[in-house]
């Protein structure tokens, strides 16, 4: 099976080598399983005008051949990118026309993270289901309303066109592609031999609130502060509002404009994200998170928690606290 990694200016290196080596190790594992040499992936890598083209991180990759004299492949695959892909860069309508042609060839086509953003150019994600990395959803919805994204899964699937998270979760896309065209014996072979979880399915446990701040709002970036230096008091909402000078109902529905969140909502944002830094950084007991975030009840917390991050506080723990030991 042929798998082609278009490569571009500011692609993330990783997106394309990671799976490239991924797919190398599938076929060592493929020839041990079944004591046949047949590798069931080849891989190549191609660029428009076949030229080298220099990574986000400065890496220079050396394509194959150029994606117009590629011939039919079975699997297109598109990398992260950072910055966000250039809609008015001059290769793009190349790029674009390339990803339509082979689609209508019944190609399937993945786009890996802000990779994403690039498939979504083509319109072939319209009405469609779709993900990409979770702190850009907000800008994907405005640049693409038609597309039906989902930023809390890990992976989508819908007519050939597949979509996966934030940047690593092309391991995941690796799983699922030998999975689907190699086999479930194969697939977790490669799991245990990388140390990849494949029963990873949601971004929601690592949203974080850094990118609720990318408006230009001054007086909503006051409120915001406001919430998340007082948080742990009982903060009541009419009280932020006389805060930044601005009536309460008017202030309600310019913060929901500005942030994407009701205030109230927000709140419980900053709540979680403060329990899951203590729950990260220190060995402090649920109960006095709890009281932390200001909140009495416990299982009030954990029921929130859970709403907000798929996971327990304590499987949250378990899964990134930084001050576990290394033994």
């Amino acid at each position: 099976m042929k798998m082609t990694f278009l490569a571009a200016e500011g692609c993330l290196a990783s997106g394309i080598a990671g799976l490239v080596d991924m797919f190398a190790i599938a076929n060592m594992w493929s020839a041990y399983l079944s004591g046949k040499p047949d590798p069931p992936f080849a891989t190549e890598i191609v660029s428009q005008g076949g030229r080298p083209v220099v990574s986000s991180g400065c890496m220079q990759m050396l394509p194959t051949r150029s994606l117009t004299d590629a011939p039919a492949t079975d699997f297109v695959l598109i990398p992260p990118f950072i910055p966000l892909p250039d809609p008015d860069h001059g290769d793009t309508a190349t790029v674009r026309d390339w990803i339509i042609a082979h689609h209508r060839r019944q190609t399937p086509v993945a786009a890996m993270c802000t990779g994403v953003f690039l498939l979504a150019e083509t319109g072939l994600l319209d009405g469609r289901r779709a993900t990409t990395n979770w702190q850009f959803a907000r800008k994907f919805r405005e640049r693409f309303p038609a597309v039906d994204l989902r930023p809390e899964y890990l992976l989508t699937e819908d007519n050939g066109l597949i979509c996966t998270g934030a940047a690593t979760s092309y391991y995941n896309l690796g799983l699922w592609i030998i999975n689907r065209y190699g086999s479930a014996e194969l697939a977790s072979a490669c799991a245990k031999a990388l140390l990849i979880d494949p029963n990873r399915d949601s971004q929601t446990p690592y949203f974080m609130l850094s990118r609720q701040r990318e408006h230009n709002d001054h007086e909503m970036l006051q409120a915001q502060r406001y919430l998340e230096q007082n948080f742990s008091k009982g903060v009541v909402i009419d009280e932020v509002a006389r805060h930044v000078r601005i009536s309460p109902r008017h202030f309600k529905r310019r913060f929901k404009h500005a942030t994407g969140h009701a205030p109230i909502q927000y709140l419980q944002l900053v709540r979680i994200e403060a329990a899951k830094k203590k729950l990260e950084t220190t060995f402090e007991t649920i109960d006095e998170i709890t009281r932390y975030i200001g909140y009495e009840d416990s299982s009030t917390f954990r029921r929130l928690f859970r709403q907000h991050t798929n996971l327990s506080p304590r499987e949250y723990r378990d899964k990134f606290s930084c001050v576990q030991a290394v033994v």
